[in-house]
């Protein structure tokens, strides 16, 4: 397990990040320049193991909220993580003694290790999900525990800043925190999601960041070696490359607080190794995999793209006609598997009229040594 953050450990998180990712999560370049920029100032980040966590202690989830699109053209004032928790602090008059990630993917997984910097208090080697999602309440924080989105403090760049102390349920805690963040530009920071290290401990899909920094390693490693990167990504993770191919269409457009559409991979010629084409659907993260019209894989198994020969995450807003890609499918945790989880996060909490077939297997949420 990962013991602490330092400026090396930037890169392969950022890879390894950017494809649990499933192609949301933010930009992982501009977030580890972000993050290698607050650790020069203030040192090594202290990650610590979830268990370690005594069972009164008092965490909450803080990451940014909005369209991936927009992230990388409006960059943040970098603040803006340490700002939000300590604003709901003030407003429950409680102190937090550490931080958890809200999801693995992309910048994401780095803006819980700033503002945990930031504001003096180690960050949890636990999130949420095992990959990202749009929504604030696809989160197993709250469908696995007795937890709550609100009371949650939002911030922007500038000087704006709201409180939300109550929400009728979860879901209505995102949608008031969607229409809080499309007004500040469609990208804020969130602190969230207050809970204790029992339920924490209990709800959490554990060794996430561990797991990214292994995958990165892993991905550096094959491309110094010239071997099939995109097959290392896949045996990380347990998964398969089920398609390569050429990006040959992309449909993309920020609406609501997000970026919606679809892309479409056509498949290499023969000899090589797909033919057909595969169309995959995205709400800031990849959702749904269809070749040929009959999905393959769906939500919340993970769909990662990634460039065909260095085995770089694509993200959704870096989508772009010709490049060659290869997709690999993952086993999601277990924690999104259950009856209850998939009505948060199934294909039908999209809208898709489509069944979950799991994958399987999955290492992501097991112990380092348990993979």
């Amino acid at each position: 397990m990962l013991r602490e953050v330092t400026l090396d450990d930037i890169r392969p998180i950022a890879i390894g990040a950017g494809i649990l990712g499933t192609g949301g999560g933010g930009n992982p370049y501009l977030g580890g320049l972000h993050l290698a920029s607050v650790i020069r100032e203030k040192g090594p980040q202290p990650l610590i193991d979830p268990f370690a966590l005594a069972d009164e202690a008092l965490v909450c989830v803080v990451g940014s909220i909005g369209a991936p699109t927009v992230s990388i053209e409006k960059l943040p004032e970098g603040t803006e993580m340490a700002r939000a928790l300590r604003l709901l602090e003030e407003h429950t008059s409680r102190r937090f003694d550490a931080v958890a990630i809200a999801e693995i993917g992309g910048a994401n997984s780095m803006q819980p290790l700033i503002g945990g910097l930031q504001a003096g208090i180690p960050t949890v080697d636990s999130d949420s999900m095992g990959r990202a999602f749009p929504e604030i309440q696809m989160s197993s924080y709250l469908f696995g525990s007795d937890a709550k989105v609100a009371p949650y403090a939002m911030v922007d760049a500038a000087d704006n800043a709201a409180v939300v102390p109550q929400a009728a349920s979860d879901l209505w805690g995102e949608r008031i925190a969607r229409n809080i963040a499309v007004s500040m530009g469609a990208r804020a920071g969130l602190a969230a999601c207050m809970m204790s290290g029992a339920q924490l401990k209990a709800s959490g899909v554990h060794y996430t960041m561990s797991l990214a920094h292994h995958l990165g390693r892993r991905v550096i490693e094959a491309q110094e070696q010239k071997s099939d990167v995109p097959e290392a990504v896949a045996d990380v993770l347990d998964g398969q490359v089920i398609f390569r191919g050429k990006i040959s269409d992309v449909n993309r457009r920020t609406t609501k607080g997000f970026a919606r559409g679809w892309v479409r991979i056509d498949g290499f010629a023969p000899p090589e190794a797909s033919g057909g084409s595969l169309e995959i659907e995205f709400q800031n993260e990849l959702l749904i995999a269809r070749i040929n019209g009959e999905a393959l894989v769906t939500t919340p198994d993970l769909i990662c793209i990634v460039t065909e020969e260095e085995g770089e995450p694509v993200t959704t807003e870096m989508l772009r006609y010709g490049t060659r890609v290869a997709v690999i499918a993952a086993p999601a945790p277990q924690q999104l598997k259950s009856e209850i989880a998939l009505e948060v996060v199934g294909p039908g909490a999209f809208g898709y009229d489509v069944e979950f077939r799991p994958l399987p297997g999955g290492v992501i949420g097991l112990p380092p040594d348990a993979g």
